[in-house]
């Protein structure tokens, strides 16, 4: 359990660090990587999911064994940037930086499918919530 505590713990947090600077660079970015955005809401949007989603993994991190399921779409949510990233590069439509964080992604999914089986065969414990009050169930 500590390895995949520990895999979504570091993943969640550099991925913070990664994105959350992306929401002040669009004027560079677009100086830098021609030409400029034409359209920013989906730059916005797409950093805005990909931060929810290191969230997430700072979630599980704190219980692989309760949320051992939504290791897989993590795994996806990895795949969706690291395969394009490679494939863009190989095409010539894309730098070198890129293809190096799509490659980070792609060994976080592989990571993240270690973790998924590692955590495999261990019982997911629910504990139930103690209710009182008025919206307490009769018994």
């Amino acid at each position: 359990m500590k390895f995949a505590r520990w895999v979504f713990a570091i993943c969640g947090l550099y991925g913070i660090v990664a994105l959350a600077p992306l929401y002040f660079m669009e004027t560079k970015l677009g100086q830098d990587y021609p030409p400029a955005l034409n359209h920013p809401e989906f730059f916005y949007a797409c950093v805005g999911v990909a931060l929810a989603w290191q969230i997430g993994f700072l979630i599980i991190s704190i219980d692989p064994h309760r949320f051992r399921p939504i290791m897989l779409a993590g795994v996806l949510e990895k795949l969706g940037y690291g395969v394009p990233a490679v494939i863009l590069f190989l095409q010539g439509r894309s730098a070198a930086p890129v293809l190096f964080t799509g490659l980070v992604d792609l060994t976080m999914a592989v990571l993240f499918l270690v973790a998924y089986q590692r955590t495999a065969g261990q019982p997911v414990v629910a504990a139930a919530p103690a209710h009182s009050g008025p919206l307490a169930p009769m018994s």
